[in-house]
């Protein structure tokens, strides 16, 4: 999926949880279908995940280890609670993590029902204290020729809602937490209804239009709306989201393929269509 990518299989795996955490050496160890587009991410036993990142780059930072146990009694939704983290091994040079196992899997929610559990998610993380969370990366702060060039390859209309994103007043109040990445692909799914939300490697706090985008990502026009009107967005924060949503459309279109990330290019065509 990713240049430079890290050969990660089911021996290398099985060898770092035996090796650092003999405790859980007896546990079944099964890799997840489809694995993100960060992590790798294996099932071990009934109650537990291990999570590898793709790329040395993405090696755990701590936001996670740091940020969860304090937000999940906070938030009205399931977030995986770490347990413990893994040091380089075996070849193998990232730190990874061990996570607690949510119950639930990828699927479609009923969108207007989503819109509404969304809003309320997104209003909770942002009551939270922000205080010592990193700075979100703001596809909004990369103005220059080469992200319009992105941009510009799906067409004149994208990038008349991307210009519009620039020209929108900042967001000038204090910086509020974010999930940064709430696609469906990070949603857990139970008859119909998110249950949960994971992979928070890129949590952060900064302006709300990164959470917001999330609208465009329910796939329903009616869900937009009502996930704005719960949620109560002012405009020139959803002009701010709705070009990031197209930048973030654009540039998976860009990189990914149907051959290395089907789901992912099928998502990114269907925000785009929708935000458009």
């Amino acid at each position: 999926m990713h240049e430079n990518e890290l050969p990660i299989d089911d021996a290398l795996v099985r060898r770092l949880v035996d090796g650092q955490f003999p405790e859980w050496a007896a546990l079944p160890l099964r890799r997840i279908e489809p694995w993100g587009t960060v992590n790798a991410i294996y099932r071990l036993g009934d109650e537990l995940s291990v999570r590898l990142p793709r790329l040395i780059e993405w090696s755990l930072d701590g936001r996670e280890l740091d940020w969860l146990p304090k937000l999940a009694p906070l938030l009205p939704l399931a977030i995986p609670a770490p347990l413990a983290i893994g040091e380089p091994a075996d070849g193998y040079p990232c730190r990874w993590s061990v996570v607690r196992w949510l119950e639930g899997a990828h699927g479609a929610a009923e969108p207007v029902q989503a819109a509404r559990e969304l809003a309320a998610f997104v209003r909770a993380l942002r009551a939270v204290d922000a205080t010592g969370a990193p700075a979100i990366h703001d596809r909004l702060a990369h103005r220059g020729d080469d992200m319009r060039a992105v941009v510009a390859q799906c067409g004149e209309r994208a990038v008349e809602v991307w210009e519009a994103a620039l020209a929108a007043p900042a967001w000038d109040g204090a910086p509020v937490l974010c999930h940064a990445d709430l696609d469906a692909r990070n949603w857990l799914v139970r008859d119909g209804r998110i249950t949960g939300i994971i992979d928070w490697g890129g949590l952060a706090a900064g302006d709300p239009a990164a959470d917001v985008m999330v609208a465009w990502k329910l796939h329903s026009a009616e869900a937009v709306q009502v996930f704005r009107d719960v949620l109560g967005v002012d405009d020139h924060t959803w002009t701010r989201a709705r070009g990031w949503v197209v930048a973030q459309a654009a540039a998976a279109l860009g990189y990914y393929t149907m051959e290395n990330n089907a789901p992912l290019v099928v998502e990114s065509q269907r925000w785009l269509e929708l935000a458009l």
